[in-house]
Formats: structure tokens, C-alpha cells, sequence
């Protein structure tokens, strides 16, 4: 996946209300505006779940706008980014106690104040998504949207065939059970093993504390992926802007 690091503009439109439907599609990056009237006209853009005509007006802020049946977040203010952070980085903006910090490698490159999307423990890195859109990140967040995270871990070997079958079943923790929606060996090395495993719940720790439950505690843990949006080959400590496609994907994973 390419990377992006360009920061959002800083002179992006205050909206004060609605405006040409092609207008607003075009400044969301859909296209030029002849290309977005050419969408409208083939009656492939919708607006607030209504087939969109010619002529139409709409309001980025406010309403919901799907082209091809994908959701559009036509509110240029919004911005989602991806980062790889690295392995000693908190997930937080800024460090009370002056540790390393999600912020000191934003810099001044992203102009809009952002929050991270979830967390990983300072001794995890990999993928975490940033951005100022507060619905979002609360769907994604959410035990009940079911988002899935997956991610590589290295862990004390050798692992049983059963493993995977075991964590698929369920491994009872101290704050109740907790299971595994895939599983997968993908490398050996002596005593140590690189696995993958996908779950959709985010309670603190939880990878970590799963293999420990199962007797091959985990030495190094990469989150590779949130629900559609994948790690990549993105350098440690970079951030790039998620794509339109990326973010459509990211509403579809919560319903939306």
C-alpha cells in the first residue's frame, strides 16, 4: 500500500450549508465536478438514502452521501489517518510523565487536533488510527460493532497443534472468558514461534494475556490490521491519510 504522509489542508471550507451536490463530491476528492455530475446524472450518488438529481444541493456536514452504494464522508474538517507506532510509544497524545507520545510524531504536519482510536500498551507496537470523527471512532471502538484487529506476535514455542482449536474455544481469564476468531502459525524459530490471531474484543492486554493463559507468553506483539485497514509496509513512527475507499470500508465494518 502506498504511503501518504501529506498532512490535511489547513485552508479546507467551513460549510455554512448545503451546497451543489457536485460541488461537494468533487471537494471530497470523488472527482472533477463534470465527473461528479456525470455520477449524479447515472443516478449512482444518493443522499440521505434518496437517488440524487442534477441540481441537487447538500450539505456535507449533515447529510449522508453513498456513491456506488459506499458512504462518502464529504465533511472535508474530518480526518483519518493511520500511524505505525513504534515499539516504547504510549498511546496518548501527550504524557503527563514526559514518556514518548503519539503527538511527537505528528508535529506540525496534521493542523487538526486528532485522537487515537483504541489503544496498544507501550510495549506493542503497530497499526492505530487518528481522527477528529468522534462517531467513528466510538463504532469502532465498541465491543457490539464486532470490529476484528489482527495481530502478529512472537511467543515461546513450540506451539501444539491444538492451540488454535483451544483459543477458538475459549480461554476463561480473570474477567471472563475470552475467545479467538482466527488463529494461524506462521513461522517457527527454535523456541519461539511468530503466530497470527484475529479478535474483535478490545479488553486491556488481551492478546498478551491469552497466550500467557495458555502457557506461550508473548515477546513481541504487532497489530497488523483494523478491521479493512492494513499495516502495510508504513515505516515506524510515519502516518499517512486513510483513502476515500479506506474510510467507506471503515463505515461499512460498523454498519453505517
Amino acid at each position: 500500500m502506498p504511503r501518504d504522509n501529506r498532512a490535511p489542508k489547513p485552508d479546507a471550507p467551513s460549510y455554512t450549508g448545503p451546497e451543489r451536490l457536485q460541488k461537494v463530491l468533487a471537494a471530497a476528492g470523488v472527482g472533477s465536478r463534470r465527473a461528479c455530475e456525470d455520477l449524479i446524472f447515472r443516478r449512482r450518488v444518493t443522499v440521505n438514502g434518496r437517488i440524487a438529481q442534477l441540481g441537487d444541493r447538500a450539505d456535507p456536514t449533515s447529510d449522508t452521501i453513498h456513491v456506488d452504494g459506499e458512504r462518502l464522508q464529504a465533511d472535508t474538517r474530518l480526518v483519518y489517518l493511520a500511524m505505525n507506532k513504534p515499539r516504547g510509544v504510549v498511546s496518548t497524545m501527550a504524557d503527563e510523565k514526559g514518556r514518548t507520545a503519539i503527538a511527537d510524531f505528528l508535529g506540525n504536519r496534521v493542523q487538526e487536533r486528532v485522537y487515537h482510536v483504541g489503544r496498544l500498551d507501550a510495549d506493542s507496537e503497530g497499526l492505530l488510527l487518528l481522527t477528529n470523527d468522534g462517531t467513528l471512532a466510538h463504532r469502532l471502538t465498541h465491543p457490539s460493532y464486532g470490529v476484528p484487529k489482527t495481530y502478529l506476535c512472537e511467543v515461546s514455542g513450540p506451539i501444539p497443534r491444538t492451540l488454535g482449536r483451544r483459543l477458538a474455544a475459549g480461554i476463561e481469564l480473570t474477567d471472563g472468558p475470552a475467545t479467538v476468531d482466527a488463529f494461524r502459525v506462521v513461522d517457527t524459530l527454535g523456541r519461539t514461534a511468530q503466530v497470527e490471531v484475529t479478535l474483535h474484543e478490545g479488553r486491556k492486554h488481551i492478546v498478551r494475556r491469552l497466550f500467557d493463559a495458555v502457557g506461550h507468553p508473548v515477546s513481541r506483539l504487532v497489530r497488523t490490521s483494523i478491521g479493512p485497514i492494513r499495516l502495510g509496509d508504513l515505516r515506524a513512527g510515519r502516518t499517512r491519510r486513510l483513502t476515500n475507499a479506506e474510510v467507506a470500508a471503515l463505515f461499512k465494518a460498523v454498519g453505517d
